[in-house]
């Protein structure tokens, strides 16, 4: 997700109070007056998004969850009814992608987009809901938000706190990894599109893997990509309860052809490609307290061990350029070493999209609660999941095929792998 760095052209993944910034207030609707559709949501209506919500069995999840909305007759029913469904679609997300319950349709079940255009199926009927009862635009608003965070996994993050066992209480020793991905995005240039960061975080939620330091529980989430929502402090308000806790955190985002690339270094600037609502921001990540908002923050991951290790058939790289304006300069300057003294960032790694935020906010967040020196963490960005020869015009292309499922299965595996050299390189015990 590095419009910069991917060479998108080409198609090339706190404190709350003392990191975001607190949401700008906006005139709420009338109570009884339901707002359009977004521009992501009006995307459902495509030939696409109905073929893979059909092909995947999930083409009823947003008629039934209208009609569970049309049983509610209260806000705080209707917030019950979100939260439970909501957390349903992300649970059967991830045991579909891990094999688990019935198969219902023909597409691959590694697929992760069939959560994203259900839960977008799901936040349009609730955006342009009618009920009865009084509705203000500000309960609307925070319907939306639950919706948001229990289908993407935000409120599922079981990770013990003590570091002995799984969240069933299991497994004494435990090390506890945290791990965040992306919804799919560039869906203009092809609606077919699928985000092997999100793939990863439903094939990996609540798994163990085995390393060199013990077994690791992995509990993951997945963000939107929209400005508004970054601004608004989604990444603080589902990482900063977990942060002291865990061993090693990485977030994931798509990338580069071809390549996977551990991000050095993090930028403070949007540089202002459009996001999946056709929104876009030129300037300055904003969080709170900008006057100790630093330009630049760095990884803490063991990128040396994970580079040099064979984790598949993808090379890893440790990318340590960025582009700055030098301290007195004023024209943007590539630097393939990192930033000089007194820069100003233009460009992180990760170039300046929504991969290198989340990159920038977790690392941000990380150092504002003390854990710089004591928590591994950082960014990776996988290879861009490329149809199959034959496939890759999306006017004429089909939505799968096999060489983009292989791709994505071993996308997913080499990830699955990186970590598991992140944590026993680590050698972290934070319990």
């Amino acid at each position: 997700m590095t419009p910069i760095r991917v060479r998108i052209g080409l198609l090339g993944l706190a404190l709350v109070a003392g990191l975001a910034t607190p949401a700008t207030a906006a005139a709420a609707p009338l109570a009884g007056t339901a707002p359009a559709p977004t521009v992501e949501e009006r995307r459902l209506d495509g030939d696409v998004p109905r073929e893979i919500l059909r092909r995947s069995g999930f083409a009823a999840t947003a008629p039934g969850f209208a009609r569970g909305l049309g049983r509610a007759d209260s806000y705080r029913e209707a917030r019950a009814v979100v939260a439970r469904q909501g957390s349903a679609l992300w649970r059967r997300a991830v045991d579909r992608v891990q094999g688990r319950g019935p198969t219902r349709g023909d597409l691959s079940r590694d697929d992760d987009r069939p959560l994203y255009w259900a839960r977008l199926g799901m936040t349009r009927e609730l955006r342009t809901w009618e009920p009865g009862f009084g509705l203000s635009g500000r309960q609307r608003a925070a319907l939306l938000t639950e919706l948001e965070r229990t289908s993407r996994g935000q409120t599922d993050l079981r990770l013990p706190r003590d570091g002995h066992g799984d969240r069933d209480g299991h497994g004494k020793g435990m090390k506890r990894v945290l791990l965040t991905g992306f919804d799919p995005f560039t869906l203009d240039r092809d609606i077919r599109i699928s985000n092997p960061s999100g793939a990863v975080a439903l094939a990996l939620d609540g798994t163990v893997i085995e390393t060199a330091e013990g077994p690791a529980r992995v509990e993951t989430a997945v963000f939107p990509v929209r400005w508004g929502d970054f601004a608004q402090g989604a990444v603080e308000r589902a990482l900063r309860p977990y942060l002291p806790g865990v061993d090693l955190f990485t977030t994931v985002s798509q990338g580069r052809v071809g390549r996977f690339d551990v991000e050095r270094t993090n930028g403070a600037w949007r540089g202002g490609f459009p996001d999946n609502d056709d929104v876009s921001r030129t300037e300055t990540v904003p969080v709170a307290d900008p006057s100790s908002q630093p330009q630049w923050t760095t990884t803490t991951l063991p990128y040396e061990a994970i580079t040099a290790a064979d984790t598949g058939r993808f090379p890893v790289y440790d990318n340590t350029s960025v582009t700055e304006i030098p301290a007195g300069g004023t024209e943007p300057v590539v630097r393939p070493d990192g930033p000089t003294p007194g820069s100003t960032a233009r460009e992180g790694g990760g170039g300046n999209y929504l991969s290198n935020e989340i990159a920038y906010r977790a690392t941000l967040l990380r150092d504002r609660l003390g854990l710089h020196g004591t928590l591994p963490g950082g960014h990776v960005h996988t290879p861009v999941l490329q149809f199959g020869a034959g496939n890759t015009d999306p006017a004429t292309g089909a939505v799968t095929d096999p060489a983009f499922v292989r791709n994505r299965l071993d996308i997913v595996a080499q990830a699955r792998a990186i970590l598991t050299v992140a944590v026993s390189a680590s050698g972290t015990d934070r319990s």
